[in-house]
């Protein structure tokens, strides 16, 4: 019994040895992302392919791309794939990234009732917004310095109009629950088409402005620089990146679509060596 005995303990505490080990070797990284990657789907379908390829698993913070780069400024993540080229150049010109690669894009659209109150529909986002501001129709705006609410923004002063009134409203979310508080209340919202096509709860919202150039929506993703924060996986959010922009990538964001309509499309550069 006492040789029975000692083998049992001896199983047990290896395998208390081996369960640690085998977490320590499990390798992981933290991307800050915008709602629009994640609430179109686009990284449940992106991720799972990724982690196939490299055995790397991915945690996303979605949150506007304003608080996304906050969070990459401060070091709480590995890698920040984001949609507001200004933004993003400042936050490498600031240090905060080596680089800033191009992943994707694809377009902005105005979102209203189906019965277009303001008469805005048709292919000058700029004419549109006037015509929203000039009716006071209900317009609700991300108000929560996404890449889609500083989108809004310009769009608001190239037009410009200083968007203020009870018809103007700030919600401080993300761009699902500002499409559901649009379909709430049949008003205007703009939004990123990735989420739209994914958004169920559409009520009498149809697409009123689109084709528009200005709307064109470009994704970029950069790896918070190690050098700021030493603690950064630096190796594995590099191969993230690597990843996202090689052909298999770039493959699997064309092959994303909902109802065969293609939600973002690759237009990533090779490097120049």
């Amino acid at each position: 019994m006492d040789i029975l005995r000692r083998c049992l303990l001896t199983v047990a505490a290896t395998g208390f040895l081996v369960l640690p080990l085998a977490q320590a070797q499990e390798r992981s990284i933290t991307v800050a992302s915008t709602t629009s990657t994640e609430q179109s789907g686009l990284f449940a379908y992106l991720l799972p392919a990724f982690k196939k390829a490299t055995g790397i698993n991915v945690k996303v913070v979605a949150v506007g791309t304003g608080q996304a780069l906050d969070i990459g400024r401060r070091g709480d993540a590995d890698v920040v794939f984001v949609h507001d080229k200004v933004a993003e150049e400042k936050f490498v010109s600031e240090g905060f990234a080596p680089k800033r690669q191009e992943v994707m894009y694809n377009d902005f659209v105005l979102i209203g009732p189906k019965t277009d109150p303001a008469k805005a529909s048709g292919k000058d986002i700029l004419d549109g917004l006037k015509k929203v501001a000039e009716a006071k129709a209900p317009f609700i705006s991300r108000g929560d310095k996404s890449g889609t609410h500083a989108a809004e923004l310009r769009y608001w002063r190239d037009a410009g109009v200083e968007p203020n009134g009870d018809w103007y409203k700030e919600i401080g979310q993300g761009m699902g629950p500002a499409l559901n508080t649009a379909s709430a209340q049949n008003a205007y919202v703009l939004s990123d088409r990735g989420t739209w096509l994914s958004f169920k709860n559409r009520g009498e919202l149809a697409i009123l402005v689109e084709g528009d150039q200005k709307l064109f929506n470009q994704y970029g993703v950069m790896l918070v620089n190690p050098v700021k924060h030493a603690h950064v996986k630096a190796e594995d959010g590099q191969t993230f990146i690597n990843w996202l922009v090689s052909p298999e990538g770039q493959r699997t964001i064309a092959d994303y679509k909902i109802g065969g309509d293609q939600l973002f499309f690759p237009n990533a550069r090779p490097e120049r060596s």
